[in-house]
């Protein structure tokens, strides 16, 4: 079972992805790239990704995948 998001309305099915049994993947992709897409950070008002989601992912050992620092191209005209 695998759940991916990108924004803090995606919390919930992450966890619930998290609480099964078996092999499990959560997965946060952060759009933190506002030169070449867009950036949803805490006070975004386009899909926030929050401090506390952050925190979140990183206790509960969610991949957070950063589009500016982990990400060569977002998009295939690149």
């Amino acid at each position: 079972m695998a759940a991916f998001g990108n924004s803090d309305g995606d919390r919930q099915m992450l966890e619930w992805t998290q609480a099964g049994s078996g092999a499990r993947l959560m997965m946060q992709v952060h759009h933190d790239d506002a030169k070449r897409e867009w950036a949803y950070g805490p006070e975004s008002k386009i899909g926030t990704f929050s401090d506390a989601l952050m925190a979140e992912a990183n206790q509960q050992g969610w991949t957070v995948i950063s589009m500016k620092n982990d990400w060569k191209k977002l998009f295939a005209f690149e």
